[in-house]
């Protein structure tokens, strides 16, 4: 399984962007697509995560209300809607395939990068 990000890019501080992940590959047999972030001398930290076949989705306490996950189960792709970027929302982020949730990934994408200017 393959997991390709795109949309990352640079942003104004109360801007918008969105990030898209595309799987590929034979076999995929997760359930989940997730999104987590990583900022420079910080642990990688989850986001949010999407099921695969049902609109059931975990938002991190951290992003409710700014960032919405959503899939495309046809085109098995996931999408990370960010609105009101802040600067500290830098970072690298990274999609990412597991069984639940919040569980052990079992597929990670190459990261995007997204910087937050103030």
């Amino acid at each position: 399984v393959q997991l390709q990000a795109s949309g990352g890019g640079s942003v104004q501080a109360g801007g918008s962007l969105r990030l898209s992940c595309a799987a590929s590959g034979r076999s995929f047999s997760s359930n989940y697509g997730g999104w987590f972030r990583q900022a420079p001398g910080k642990e990688r930290e989850f986001l949010a995560a999407i099921s695969w076949s049902s609109d059931f989705a975990v938002h991190a306490d951290l992003v409710k209300g700014r960032f919405t996950i959503s899939r495309d189960h046809a085109k098995k792709t996931v999408y990370l809607q960010m609105n009101s970027l802040k600067p500290e929302d830098t970072a690298v982020y990274y999609c990412a395939a597991s069984h639940l949730p919040r569980g052990a990934v079992l597929h990670w994408g190459q990261g995007t990068q997204v910087t937050v200017s103030s």
